[in-house]
């Protein structure tokens, strides 16, 4: 049984699974609107949607703690400046995922992750 165990393994490594996740934020970030498996979507959404809070709060010690996932400077200047000032009235749900349907490679269900406008 599965009780009280929170998350999705994807098939890898603790370091590996961190990993993913913080590419994945980092590519949201830059582009707005990424597609991926839609267990990785599940998986990011509470991920990104902290950080974006963080840079809401805008203060120096939000921006060091988010510094330690979004490794690009590019991509932290922009959280902090553009998006988190975007979401600024909004109380959370900052971002969006619709089902794609299937990949056909392998058959994996696929989902569009996007930040709301």
């Amino acid at each position: 049984m599965r009780h009280r165990k929170k998350g999705r393994k994807l098939n890898r490594t603790a370091s590996h699974r961190r990993a993913t996740l913080r590419n994945l934020a980092t590519s949201l970030f830059r582009h707005g609107r990424i597609e991926t498996t839609t267990a990785k979507a599940k998986e990011l959404r509470p991920y990104a949607e902290r950080l974006i809070t963080l840079a809401k709060r805008g203060d120096l010690h939000a921006r060091r703690l988010v510094a330690t996932k979004i490794q690009d400077r590019n991509v932290l200047g922009s959280l902090f400046e553009d998006i988190g000032p975007r979401f600024s009235e909004r109380p959370g749900g900052y971002t969006r995922i619709l089902k794609l349907g299937h990949r056909k490679g392998d058959a994996a269900e696929m989902s569009l992750v996007e930040l709301v406008d």
